[in-house]
């Protein structure tokens, strides 16, 4: 699980062009909207990028998205327990 999150954090930070920001410097726990890493509604688009492109997760209900795009736990726990690739 510490690799994938890692490589997840890794895969954040490239996406969202987060380019001052280390894997280091992300929260496993912190959120990731609002106070957190302050991301926002297109960041949470590229989010869903991510787990289709890497993980073969496609989103059924976008809904989903605000329990699963808490914190990086919760997107790494529902990467392991859904996955495809």
């Amino acid at each position: 699980m510490e690799e994938l999150i890692l490589t997840l954090k890794k895969q954040i930070i490239d996406a969202l062009n987060l380019e001052e920001i280390t894997p280091e410097d992300i929260d496993n726990e912190a959120p990731l909207f609002g106070d957190g890493l302050g991301l926002d509604s297109i960041d949470a688009l590229e989010l869903i990028v991510i787990l289709d492109r890497f993980y073969g997760i496609k989103l059924a209900n976008p809904a989903e998205g605000k329990e699963i795009f808490k914190n990086i736990n919760t997107i790494a726990d529902y990467i392991s327990k859904n996955r495809t690739k």
